[in-house]
């Protein structure tokens, strides 16, 4: 792990005087741009709380409507529904997939910070500790996991109005 986590290229001899308002100008910057990648996970969570919701408050007001049974509903309320539903999860996936992006961008930003910093918390040390996310075992990281709720959610929707019209 240390190996990983200390630049070799930085030591006190970079802290000297005449570098501290430099040095201390780019902590600053690193502290914010960490911060910043911080925010976009919480907005991104809070998008997928949003999506959840919405997503079971429309299939709630077409069950509501619908009567008795969806399989008594007029068959255009249910495409109507059906149609909300899916651009509902085709958004919620754009997003996610453009979190995940803005996300991944400023992670590398923080790496290249880290070139000029004492440690590599976390460009190497602990995305290497998570082997990149490339062993599941390890780390699975979220946004793969998430951006498929939004396309299994839309395959549940299809398969039920197939089902639906069948009858």
């Amino acid at each position: 792990m240390g190996d990983a986590l200390w630049n070799e290229a930085v030591g006190p001899s970079n802290y000297a005087e005449s570098h501290d308002r430099y040095q201390q100008a780019m902590l600053e910057q690193y502290k914010l741009c960490v911060e910043m990648a911080d925010r976009v996970s919480a907005r991104r969570n809070l998008t997928n709380t949003f999506f959840l919701s919405l997503n079971s408050a429309v299939a709630a007001v077409v069950a509501a409507v619908s009567g008795r049974t969806l399989a008594d509903a007029p068959v255009l309320l249910l495409v109507a529904g059906l149609v909300i539903l899916v651009a509902q999860c085709v958004a919620w996936f754009v997003i996610v997939r453009s979190y995940r992006q803005l996300n991944s961008a400023k992670w590398a930003v923080i790496g290249a910070f880290e070139e000029r910093l004492p440690a590599y918390a976390y460009s190497r040390a602990e995305w290497g500790a998570l082997s990149g996310g490339n062993d599941w075992r390890k780390y699975l990281p979220l946004t793969h996991v998430e951006q498929w709720v939004p396309v299994i959610f839309s395959a549940s929707y299809i398969v039920g109005f197939c089902t639906l019209v069948a009858l």
